[in-house]
Parts: structure tokens; sequence; C-alpha cells
């Protein structure tokens, strides 16, 4: 089980030292839940379906997860939130554990959810708590 995941986040029309700082944020609600290390890492390229015209920047986070079997669900239900307190933006989101790849833009609240939901299932051991 591979154990980091890849966080790229985009914003439409933002400037970069609001996606630097957005990333920020997002690291520092990541650090305090059980996971090994966030890592903020240089921005990558605009994720497909992105409007890459608008997007001028990436911010992009490494997360060790550890041996933690919630580790996953936890950062998920933080991206989750940290998500929806930002309904006035067009964001989009790439999470990457090792070959799976969950890709968001435009997405409903319950989208999300669901598309989560899948994500850390996949990732997580046969009987372990979600």
């Amino acid at each position: 089980m591979d154990n980091t995941l890849h966080i790229l986040l985009a914003e439409e029309d933002a400037e970069a030292e609001r996606v630097a700082e957005l990333t920020g944020y997002l690291r520092e609600e990541l650090l305090e839940l059980d996971v090994d290390d966030v890592t903020t890492l240089p921005g990558g390229e605009v994720p497909p379906g992105a409007r890459a015209v608008d997007v001028t920047q990436i911010g992009a986070l490494l997360v060790t997860l550890g041996s933690s079997a919630t580790a996953l669900s936890q950062v998920m239900t933080v991206i989750r939130s940290w998500m929806g307190r930002r309904h006035d933006t067009h964001q989009s989101m790439r999470l990457q554990m090792g070959d799976d790849v969950l890709e968001l833009s435009e997405a409903t609240d319950d989208q999300v959810a669901e598309a989560f939901k899948i994500f850390v299932q996949r990732h997580t051991p046969a009987g372990a708590d979600q």
C-alpha cells in the first residue's frame, strides 16, 4: 500500500501569492492529523480540464500518511472541509496515490463526498476502520 498522497491545487484567476497562502493553510490543517509529514512541493502542471489560461499557479503538497489505518480518511475529511469553505471560487484538485488519480473540478458537495469515499475505500486495507 502506497502511503503518500500527492495533492495539486489550482484556483481560477488566483494570484500566485493567494495559491501559496491557501496551500499553506491546508498544510497546517493536515499537519494536525495523525500523518508523518506534509511537504510543500513546487507547483506542477495544470490538471486536465482546468482552464490553463486562467490558472496562474498550482499549490502542491505531499502527505506522508504513516501507518495509521485512518490517516487517509482523516486527510480526505480535512480536504473536503477545506474545499467546502471556498464555494465562491473556481478551484480544481488532483489527488494521487501510486497510479490512482482523482481529479475534481466544479463538483457538487455530494459528488466530492462520493468520490472521496470511493478513493478512501480503494486505499484502505480490508477490515481497517475508515
